[in-house]
């Protein structure tokens, strides 16, 4: 298990330097600059603030010096933020983004495991169709779509969560959800398809051959082997939850690190673009990584090697 962590380590900082390359050479190739808005500086000024943030070095000389900076950790100085490093800015959102991801995700692998078992357990009847059309519409409605109903809905016909906002737990709730319908929905679609497999095969027979009831049958032999379908999912479900979040910050008003990302984005500043580019790739494949070793763990015949 350690030998394959530090396998999977190293591959995480080699997958790292080369996503910091593309992300670095794409920035550069994009049309405008950081300065575009800019139009009272002089010429004199404009060429002060390019060897003060080191724009006016060789291509080369400021791809190495931000890919050591880059692996340290020091993603460089904000050009919207003035004298505001990028890390310090991140570091400042990225706890509203990972809550809101991480409540999100717990959400809907449980509140879908709940959903997808329910509906294996009474397959072919009215509570299996109406779970399967909610699953299909979780996975067809965008998470913005969600989100607008729940804010006219719950927040201003009923009253009873804020609509926007970061001011406590409750003010979670409705981006939470919004979030996490999606992960419901496909959590719930697998779970119900891997539990039909399994209530049919033979060690379930003799489960229930031994005398166990269906409580013991469903959560201690189906259940187990169902989730590991699932734990593979977990990865790319976060991986949307990362994009998703983008759109329900803007939506919700919440200080993360995707409403960060668009204003970055809409004022060409390349240092926040790029060190948040980072900061998504390495928050995937630290996932992925856990993904890989509760895989493990959820099935005792897989061995990490």
């Amino acid at each position: 298990m350690i030998k394959y962590i530090l396998k999977r380590l190293a591959i995480i900082i080699l997958t790292l330097v080369i996503i910091i390359t593309a992300t670095f050479f794409l920035m550069k190739l994009m049309p405008g600059s950081p300065l575009a808005n800019a139009e009272r500086l002089s010429t004199s000024q404009r060429k002060l603030i390019e060897g003060q943030y080191g724009l006016n070095r060789p291509m080369l000389v400021q791809y190495v010096s931000y890919l050591w900076n880059a692996l340290h950790f020091n993603f460089g100085v904000s050009f919207q933020y003035a004298n505001q490093q990028v890390s310090t800015l991140i570091a400042q959102r990225l706890g509203p983004s990972a809550q809101l991801g991480v409540q999100a995700l717990i959400f809907g692998v449980i509140a879908g495991i709940g959903l997808g078992s329910a509906a294996a357990v009474r397959r072919n009847t009215k509570t299996d169709t109406a779970l399967s059309i909610l699953a299909v519409l979780g996975i067809s409605i965008p998470s913005f779509v969600f989100a607008a109903l729940l804010q006219y809905y719950v927040g201003l016909k009923l009253n009873w969560l804020p609509i926007a906002g970061w001011s406590g737990f409750n003010a979670t709730i409705l981006p939470t959800i919004a979030l996490g319908m999606s992960p419901l929905a496909v959590s719930a679609r697998f779970i119900r398809t891997e539990m039909v497999d399994v209530m049919g095969s033979d060690y379930i027979e003799l489960a229930r051959a031994k005398g166990l009831t269906k409580r013991e049958v469903v959560w201690k032999h189906a259940m187990r082997n169902s989730l590991i379908p699932l734990v593979t999912l977990i990865g790319p479900m976060a991986v949307n939850l990362m994009t998703g979040s983008i759109v329900i910050e803007q939506i919700f008003s919440i200080p993360g690190i995707g409403q960060q990302f668009v204003s970055s984005i809409l004022t060409n500043d390349y240092q926040i673009i790029m060190g948040t580019t980072i900061v998504y790739a390495m928050m995937l494949m630290v996932v992925l990584l856990i993904t890989d070793i509760l895989y493990g763990l959820i099935d005792p015949r897989i061995r990490l090697s």
